[in-house]
């Protein structure tokens, strides 16, 4: 994929035709992405339907025509089909349709939000705001999305509420004020019989934006969900459970199918449904399912980003749960906000108590018959050396080796609670699944179906050494419920998404980390807490793990903020974020990585931790136009032609080529040539508009990055007035190549502060050495 993406940029560049992402000699018919100049429709058409169903594909061919966020249509076609539509001179870009995959109660105390003070109160809880969810649906009826004592919609709401399959009307009401749902591509990668994709299982799936997979349900209810009183999963994490935004009102676009992922034509149809329809915010848990960035003009959800932001609407995206490993962040672009995770200081902790008396201390959401201190022999079946069977993976246990016995099983190659399952089956009592050096300590808890907890990488070596030290290795688990209070937190957790940006290295990303580590939030009722088929229990509410569930909070703070601040952009709102969020945990030390143990760095977190009562009045923000995003674009290297497939119009570049890490970020990226000697230095230019008191004064403070380097600003001081809103300066880092000792993540960090005695606005600052291409 990597090579072709390379080879059509160069044809694309040298060439002047349009973009192409697919060679194949295969004729089956499969769905493609048409990104058409809207202004070539020939007059004598009525619509763009009219024009494309007559002109380039039969109408039963065509899936989705976009016109808000993008011009174009999808359509199922053969390869040859294709390569003649891409003889049309208005025709400027081709891409596959792929499938992507969702990055799967304190939490907003935890933000910093209290009750009836600070934002929630001044926001009046963002009820004029609508936040668009991208996910698998809603489960309409939870209490979460009760509308009880919420005003009219509001009058900007231009959407629908689509009815199917067990889907009314009557399951939308002043919270819930639109669903939509999208199949056609969905469908159409069904028929082309793609390996592994079936179309709608109506057995398990609904044909209507009601939620079969919990998910969906579960994102919408963090971002804005109501108050719910005596919320718990089977008892863990009780008390009330409310989203970030609990008076936003909700509109759900079903775009992942259970089992099955999300289609790029689908997903993009949303986008243009729901900027016509009028959101606020977009949130979006989603991303590429093959580890790959494709460039900003091949990807449809950064294009379809694009096409929102520049209408106003904010975009919060996840960073992807690829992580410890670097460069594993997604969604890329500077027009998203991407959201790593972070623990809350809520957890399950379970302890693994072995018969010579040691604890090990893991995590469970198991919720039934406890084991009440009772021992049980303790097996490693991995300790054959088969890897079927240290996995549990189906049928790879002795029944003769783990009846009426504790199970080890090492995490990896199948659902973790599938694999307890597997132990159940072969007639064991309980399991204890361990992480192995990819996982480290990173713990997610479980609602197993069977005694079972996890345990972190080093806890795991120490029960296989005991299980090795004697014949007579026994265990119990002792699960402890709820603790809240947990020090330290937040913690990255190990598998968020990390930098730098593989995409544009210039842009800091992920921008910022909020909870998603054990949140809970409502449910479906279509599957039980594990979401597996065996899984019969119901729960109106569950707790998971993952950037997916990190994202909503973003959504929901961002609704807030715009419900407070109006006439704030995108960009100023993912300022006042960035610049207010907190890198150190609730021990006021530096926040660490779950991964290492260690500090955790930009890389990992990138402004900081969400800190909501401080972005509320952020004093000063960095803004970036449409426009700033064009120059961005201009100056990685795109010609207009490829521009355009981004932004819909034709755009021109200026004469003199800008620089990317110009554009106007609240983060400021350093890349200095690894093959230079001696001292390199670099400028970079900032523009900041108060927000705060017309009449201030702002003084910069410095924090160096490392040895060998040096951070300069000019002027260090900024004055604001009635008449002046906007004031510019600039930084200058030099490097001495010869003494700079870069950290593990090949980078040093450091920072750059403006503060008027009240509000400290940050910028983190990443210093790294690049090989030339």
């Amino acid at each position: 994929m990597a090579d072709s993406v390379l080879l059509v940029f160069f044809f694309f560049f040298f060439s002047g035709v349009p973009l192409y992402t697919a060679f194949s000699h295969d004729q089956a018919a499969k769905t493609f992405i048409f990104r058409v100049d809207g202004e070539s429709k020939p007059s004598i058409f009525p619509t763009h339907y009219h024009w494309y169903s007559s002109e380039f594909a039969d109408t039963v061919e065509i899936l989705h025509v976009y016109d808000v966020v993008f011009h174009g249509f999808s359509a199922t076609l053969t390869p040859d089909k294709v390569d003649s539509i891409l003889q049309n001179p208005s025709v400027l870009a081709v891409f596959d349709d792929r499938r992507r995959e969702l990055h799967t109660t304190r939490s907003p105390q935890f933000l910093g939000l209290r009750n009836q003070r600070g934002l929630w109160s001044e926001s009046d809880y963002g009820s004029d705001v609508i936040v668009g969810v991208f996910d698998t649906g809603v489960w309409p009826e939870r209490r979460s999305f009760s509308d009880l004592n919420l005003g009219p919609v509001p009058a900007k709401w231009k959407g629908i509420c689509e009815t199917g399959v067990r889907f009314a009307k009557k399951n939308c009401n002043r919270k819930l004020v639109g669903a939509r749902f999208f199949a056609k591509g969905h469908e159409a990668a069904a028929r082309g019989a793609g390996p592994g994709i079936g179309g709608i299982n109506e057995t398990v799936e609904f044909r209507s934006p009601r939620d079969a997979d919990g998910h969906g349900t579960h994102t919408a209810s963090t971002a804005a969900g109501r108050y719910a009183f005596k919320a718990s999963m089977s008892g863990y994490a009780a008390g009330i459970a409310k989203g970030v935004a609990p008076k936003a009102r909700l509109a759900v676009y079903k775009v992942c199918w259970k089992n099955a992922g999300c289609f790029d034509s689908d997903i993009l149809a949303a986008f243009d449904a729901a900027v016509a329809d009028g959101v606020d915010v977009i949130s979006i848990s989603i991303g590429g399912g093959d580890g790959i960035s494709s460039p900003y003009y091949l990807d449809p959800i950064a294009i379809g980003s694009f096409g929102a932001a520049s209408k106003g609407v904010f975009i919060s995206a996840s960073a992807g749960n690829d992580g410890p490993n670097g460069m594993s962040v997604t969604n890329l672009s500077p027009w998203q906000t991407s959201v790593g995770a972070g623990t809350i200081d809520r957890n399950f902790p379970a302890d693994v108590v072995l018969g010579n008396g040691k604890r090990l201390s893991g995590v469970s959401l198991y919720s039934g018959e406890p084991l009440k201190g009772k021992m049980y022999s303790l097996v490693y079946p991995g300790k054959s050396g088969i890897l079927a069977a240290s996995l549990c993976m189906e049928n790879s246990l002795d029944p003769a080796l783990v009846k009426g016995k504790i199970v080890v099983c090492d995490r990896g190659s199948s659902p973790r609670v599938a694999k307890g399952l597997v132990v159940r089956k072969a007639g064991g009592v309980g399991m204890i699944l361990a992480n192995g050096i990819s996982n480290g300590e990173g713990l997610v808890g479980d609602a197993h179906l069977i005694p079972a907890c996890a345990v972190g990488a080093d806890e795991g070596d120490a029960l296989k050494s005991y299980i090795s030290s004697t014949s007579k290795a026994t265990a119990t688990i002792d699960f402890k419920g709820t603790v809240i209070g947990i020090k330290p937190a937040p913690v990255v957790a190990s598998f968020s998404g990390r930098g730098p940006n593989g995409l544009s290295p210039e842009i800091l990303k992920p921008d910022l980390i909020a909870p998603g580590v054990n949140i809970l939030a409502a449910w479906t009722d279509a599957v039980g807490p594990t979401g597996l088929d065996s899984d019969t229990r119901k729960t109106e509410f569950n707790i998971l793990s993952g950037t997916s569930m990190a994202c909503p909070h973003v959504s929901g703070a961002a609704a807030l903020l715009k419900s407070a601040h109006p006439d704030w952009s995108p960009a100023a709102i993912r300022s006042a974020m960035m610049t207010t969020a907190s890198i150190t945990d609730n021990r006021l030390q530096p926040m660490i990585d779950e991964a290492t143990g260690k500090p955790s760095t930009p890389y990992d977190f990138g402004a900081g931790n969400l800190n909501l009562d401080l972005a509320m009045d952020p004093g000063l923000v960095y803004d970036i136009t449409p426009a700033d995003y064009v120059n961005f674009l201009c100056s990685i290297g795109y010609s207009p032609k490829i521009i355009q497939v981004i932004t819909r119009s034709p755009e021109t570049c200026p004469a003199k080529k800008p620089r990317p890490e110009n554009l106007n970020y609240p983060s400021i990226s350093a890349l200095f040539p690894a093959t230079s000697v001696g001292i390199s230095t670099k400028s970079f230019i900032r523009t900041l508009t108060n927000v705060g008191p017309p009449n201030s004064v702002y003084r910069v403070r410095i924090e160096s990055p490392a040895k060998g380097v040096k951070v300069a600003v000019k002027p260090a001081k900024l004055v604001f007035s009635e008449k002046t809103k906007k004031q510019s300066f600039v930084v200058t880092i030099s490097a001495d190549t010869r003494n700079i000792e870069m950290g593990e993540s090949g980078a040093v960090f450091g920072s750059l502060s403006w503060s008027d005695g009240k509000h400290v606005v940050r910028s983190p600052i990443a210093i790294t050495q690049i090989e030339p291409l």
